[in-house]
Parts: C-alpha cells; structure tokens; sequence
C-alpha cells in the first residue's frame, strides 16, 4: 500500500509543479494569435501536436536527466537551487505590471504567423515547455528511484498536456468568459504560486546541502582539530 501511495503522490506532486508554470491559461491568448486565420481544425491539430511536442520534451528532459547532471557534473540539491532561482524569477516577472513576461514579442508573433507550422516552435517551447518547467523536471530525477517512479511522473505530465490540450482548444470561449481582467488576475495567482514553489526548491536544495554527511563530519572534524 505505501508503494500505491507514493505512486499518487508523485502523480499529483507532477501536476500540481508543472500545472503554475506552463499555465495554458495564460499561454491561450498567445495560441490564438499565432493561429490567427487558422480554421478550427487546424487550430486543434496545432494544440494537440505541440502538447505532444511538449510532453517529448520533458520526458526526454527527465529521462536523461541523470545522465546530464552526471555529464556536467551536477548535484541535486545543486539543480533543485538553480530550478528555484528560475521559477522564482519567472514567478517575480508574472507578478509584474506585464502579463506577457516570458511569452514571445509582437516580433516573434508577427514571425510565428508566416510559419507554416506553430506546434513546435513557439508553440511547445517556450509556451508550453519552457525553462521553468524544464528546470522543475530535472529535478524530479531526484524523486525517481524506481522504474515505477519515472511511471508516475511521466503519467503526471501527461495529464498535465491533456489539461493544456483542452484548454488550448477552448481558448476562444475562456478568453471570452474570462476577459484580459480574468487572465491578468489568474497570471497574478499563477505567479505568486510559481514564487512559493522556487523559494521551497531552494530552501530544499540549502537544507540538502546543510545535511549532507560528509559536510557535517568535515565541521565535527574542524571543531574538534
């Protein structure tokens, strides 16, 4: 049963981190003018290949995860750190006056438009899977010990994709029944969860690192030379 539960947990744990920071929300009035002109199908086919666009990435982000720290020589607590500088300030740009921080400019919007194809580019990234949420994968390696853990998150990404994808194809009427007072609002929120998430990587990486065995017996060692 303690397996069982920990599976869920992991589950949940992936879409309540991941679900602030892509945000399809916010990322919706963004899709539709880069699809201005498009029919309704092909709007829908844009949405669903750059979820799954965005699901390759950061499964791939999480399955090679380990084998990047390792390369480059990172720790965990070291990228749980640097994952929580980035949300925090991604979260700090979204409690701004501007609620297109972090999103493409009226230049890249303007080049997004001549693209025959918008799912990958910039759809999945950076509106979907951008560096927070890159950054907040690679440290979920840190929670997968197991083949079944991998299971979980994967699973949780994928719902987290199936949320942006129904969102996406509903951003006409949400835009119309929320109303750019509604999406800055909901940004706001958005952003201040994204803050409390990077601040509580942080202090997990600094606590990880406080801890640690070998830096605690090297100051025993000091205190008693």
């Amino acid at each position: 049963m303690p397996a069982v539960s920990h599976f869920w947990s992991l589950i949940l744990g992936t879409i309540l981190a991941l679900l602030p920071i892509i945000n399809p929300l916010v990322a919706a009035p963004t899709f539709l003018a880069i699809t201005e002109g498009d029919s309704e199908q092909r709007r829908r086919s844009q949405a669903r290949k750059g979820c799954c666009y965005m699901v390759g990435i950061l499964v791939s982000f999480l399955v090679g995860g380990t084998f990047l720290m390792n390369f480059f020589g990172l720790s965990i607590p070291g990228m749980r750190i640097a994952g929580g500088i980035v949300m925090t300030g991604m979260g700090m740009s979204m409690l701004g006056p501007s609620i297109g921080a972090g999103r493409p400019d009226a230049s890249e919007l303007e080049a997004a438009r001549r693209k025959v194809d918008v799912s990958f580019s910039p759809l999945a990234i950076p509106l979907l899977s951008g560096p927070g949420s890159i950054a907040v994968t690679l440290g979920f390696t840190s929670l997968a010990s197991s083949w079944l853990d991998y299971a979980a998150i994967i699973l949780g990404i994928m719902v987290v994709a199936i949320i942006s994808y129904a969102v996406l194809r509903l951003a006409d009427r949400l835009q119309g029944f929320i109303g750019p007072v509604g999406l800055n609002a909901m940004n706001k929120i958005m952003g201040f969860l994204i803050m409390c998430i990077g601040v509580q990587f942080v202090v997990n990486g600094i606590l990880a690192i406080a801890t640690d065995p070998e830096l605690l017996h090297g100051i025993r060692a000091a205190l008693h030379s």
